[in-house]
């Protein structure tokens, strides 16, 4: 059994562009608990305000068997750990755990501290004995323990020495600066391991050289059973040991129990609640979680993976709530486009399918790509079949105005017609003329499809076209994702003017929404 310390909510929040509200902090908690995560890093309470308030909120908060830890430093030099400050805001923090982190590698000690190797170990020892005698458990973090143990590993694991005379219950070698080989770390950790044979040992990997995950993998096979990570592997630099990435590897190909095999059927979701709390894009390559972890585009591929998944998948998508998915693009075959089709809920004939493809591949030689569009996809084989679009944009015009770039302004008319009607409205925005677009669509349909009044715009990209060398005259393709509820989906518009592009690809998520049967509600006819 390997213990899991998920530190996202304060080793994670250093990451560059990462930041949670006390709300934000308190409700990924919340979600990390139920998850099955057994311990939860909130924060440093002596550090600001924001990680003060969080652990008074969590006072009241039940993790169930989760337990929550507070972060800080040993004692400062020169002083008792009563009298310093940082090490009394930790107890008033009133957690059942108390992580310390000291320093283990002599460059540290006696450039960072200013202070003698001997003071070092009496400042670890003196600080864990502190909580230990109060009844917390400690958790002790090594800091910079692999570099430390290669320059000096006499006084590394005198560090350890003082942390478990403390009072210590576990022991966790840091790789701060993330530059260890695999290799190393597995060795490292087994004299550990062989020396401390009644501590728990654990390992708290950066991933500076792209190793956290191996890194981390190494020490449990030495004899770690704790490791230290975040969601979707955020923390400073390149960030923490990715649990996202680890556990599902230690569960599923380790065979070393973590979190529960049924708990991880939720692991895409963690992934995604924390990274909309983040304010983050979800990474698409991300391994397990990733949109395109289970994503298959090349005909030979999918024509396998029909007939026999495990030809192209080392494990079932499902067991960590993932998704298969077919892409369609121009160097798909038959069997992609059928796969998505299927997918997609659309029943075509074999010539339809074919007459399918070539527009697929006739569209994308212009700018389109629907391997990121599916939404357009659907459309398009929606059209091919005769099936009818829900309205029809038969004109538009957008002016810009303002004396200069702080003060202008954008105005679109937009002329759609539904059913029999035909609409002719206008609108402004300060925001551009892609939003005075947006509105004044909106204004036009929303009488007769109030539902789509739900519909949000999420993401809005635009490409240069490959190949072109026009400058400003180039041709675009504009890709946007939009979601109602829960559900997300995107499209596609290509042309040399940026404006119609944007359109078609609008308008596209609103026709998508009415039509496709896992969105839409019962549609008021037009009048």
């Amino acid at each position: 059994m390997v213990e899991i310390l998920d530190t996202t909510l304060r080793d994670g929040t250093q990451g560059e562009g990462i930041s949670l509200s006390v709300d934000d902090k308190v409700a990924i908690a919340k979600r990390l608990a139920a998850f099955g995560v057994h311990v939860i890093e909130g924060g440093w309470p002596g550090s600001n305000p924001k990680d003060a308030e969080f652990f008074e909120r969590m006072k009241g908060v039940d993790l169930g068997e989760a337990r929550l830890a507070a972060f800080g430093a040993t004692r400062r030099k020169g002083l008792l750990p009563e009298e310093d400050p940082s090490v009394l805001a930790l107890l008033g923090a009133k957690t059942p755990v108390v992580v310390l982190f000291g320093k283990s590698w002599t460059l540290h000690v006696l450039e960072a501290l200013e202070t003698t190797l001997e003071e070092n170990l009496r400042m670890i020892q003196d600080t864990v004995a502190f909580f230990a005698k109060r009844g917390r458990r400690v958790i002790y973090d090594a800091e910079h323990f692999f570099d430390g143990y290669k320059e000096d590993p006499g006084y590394a694991l005198a560090t350890l020495e003082a942390a478990a005379e403390g009072g210590a219950d576990t022991l966790v070698l840091c790789d701060t600066n993330g530059g260890t080989l695999p290799e190393e770390v597995y060795a490292i950790t087994k004299a550990v391991v062989d020396r401390f044979p009644r501590l728990k040992i654990g390992i708290h990997p950066h991933n500076d050289a792209e190793l956290a995950v191996a890194n981390a993998l190494a020490a449990v096979r030495a004899g770690a059973t704790h490791a230290q990570g975040t969601v979707n592997g955020y923390g400073e630099r390149c960030g923490n040991l990715n649990l996202t990435s680890f556990l599902p590897t230690l569960v599923f190909k380790y065979g070393i129990p973590a979190i529960p095999q049924e708990r991880l059927k939720g692991l895409k979701d963690l992934s995604h609640f924390v990274d909309e709390r983040a304010n983050q894009t979800p990474n698409r390559r991300a391994p397990y979680v990733g949109e395109s972890a289970f994503a298959h585009k090349a005909g030979v591929h999918v024509s396998a993976v029909l007939k026999n998944p495990r030809t192209y998948e080392h494990i079932p998508p499902e067991w960590v709530g993932n998704s298969r998915r077919f892409l369609v693009s121009d160097v798909a075959g038959r069997s992609n486009l059928l796969a998505k089709l299927q997918e997609l809920g659309v029943d075509l004939s074999k010539e339809e399918a074919k007459r399918l493809l070539d527009e697929v591949k006739a569209l994308e030689y212009e700018g389109y790509a629907f391997e990121g569009a599916e939404a357009s996809f659907y459309l398009l084989a929606h059209r091919l079949k005769g099936g009818s679009l829900p309205f029809n944009v038969e004109g538009f015009s957008v002016f810009v105005h303002g004396s200069g770039l702080d003060t202008a302004w954008a105005e679109a008319t937009v002329r759609v017609r539904v059913g029999e009607s035909l609409q002719h409205t206008a609108a402004e925005s300060p925001s551009g003329p892609v939003s005075a677009l947006d509105r004044a669509f909106r204004k036009a349909v929303l009488q007769f499809y109030p539902e789509l009044a739900d519909v949000e715009l999420t993401d809005y990209k635009v490409r240069i076209l490959a190949g072109q060398e026009s400058g400003t005259n180039s041709g675009v393709r504009v890709m946007i994702e939009m979601k109602r509820g829960e559900e997300r989906f995107s499209t596609v518009g290509a042309s040399e003017n940026i404006l119609e592009a944007s359109l078609k690809a609008l308008t596209d998520g609103y026709a998508y929404a009415l039509l496709h049967p896992s969105l839409k509600e019962t549609v008021p006819k037009a009048g």
